[in-house]
């Protein structure tokens, strides 16, 4: 983004213009959601930016993986009403499930590939990707209504030609339903087939920044290294220039 104008302002309007979201609060984001506390559910969890998780290539080498965007649709928000006995009793005017009700989070990418193209994935701007050929990156869609099965939006990368990039930066950033990130609790998940999903949720926070760049994969000797960058930005120019991409941004458009 350019100028003095808010990075965040720019993404948003850039958005606003081309997409209409439903207030039903039915998005299933948070169908996906890991919690760390279930054991039930086993994964790698990147708690602390700088921690990473591998995964090897094996004879047949990677597979197509998916990075989905995920997060709690509830949370407890404490009541300000003083509760008398009977309430007190069965719970009533401390701390109560809230639900969110339209809640959206982008998910998007910047890669560079070995060649040296670099570029970003993104629903604003309808740079959607494409799996079989260059980048070989491909972004569902811009889940508008939050009413879709599953995860609203998801990235999937053509294993098959890992071997041809170099990185991935995963972002995300808020659109519209939550104030901050603390009221959704979002993680990034990387599933590769037949592998432990690999799961950054976002515990430190910058409320008055709203985009994220949760975390990074590198492709080493054929595999892949997920590190958690869990770094917050204004905007999409300020996310470039700390990982040395050299786009160009302009009213949230490349």
């Amino acid at each position: 983004m350019t100028g003095d104008q808010s990075s965040r302002s720019s993404i948003l309007e850039a958005t606003r213009s081309r997409a209409k979201f439903s207030e039903h609060g039915k998005s299933k984001g948070a169908a996906g959601f890991v919690s760390p506390y279930d054991d039930s559910q086993p994964a790698d969890f990147l708690s602390r930016p700088g921690q990473t998780a591998i995964v090897n290539p094996s004879k047949e080498g990677i597979k197509n993986f998916e990075i989905g965007v995920a997060w709690d649709m509830v949370s407890v928000k404490q009541t300000t009403k003083k509760a008398g006995f009977m309430e007190r009793f069965f719970g009533k005017g401390q701390n109560q499930p809230t639900r969110h009700k339209g809640v959206d989070l982008d998910i998007g990418c910047l890669y560079e590939l070995k060649n040296g193209k670099r570029g970003v994935i993104q629903a604003f701007g309808d740079m959607y990707g494409a799996l079989d050929e260059e980048p070989y990156i491909h972004l569902s869609g811009d889940e508008r209504t939050g009413e879709a099965e599953g995860e609203d939006e998801v990235i999937t990368v053509n294993g098959h030609r890992w071997d041809e990039f170099k990185r991935i930066i995963i972002y995300i950033y808020i659109y519209k339903g939550a104030s901050n990130w603390e009221t959704v609790k979002p993680q990034i998940q990387v599933r590769v087939p037949e592998e432990r999903p690999m799961i950054v949720s976002l515990n430190a926070r910058r409320e008055e920044l709203a985009l994220c760049a949760v975390a990074g994969l590198e492709n080493v000797r054929g595999g892949i290294r997920m590190t958690n960058y869990m770094e917050y930005f204004p905007g999409h120019a300020e996310m470039d220039r700390a990982f040395g991409f050299g786009l160009e941004w302009d009213d949230g458009k490349k």
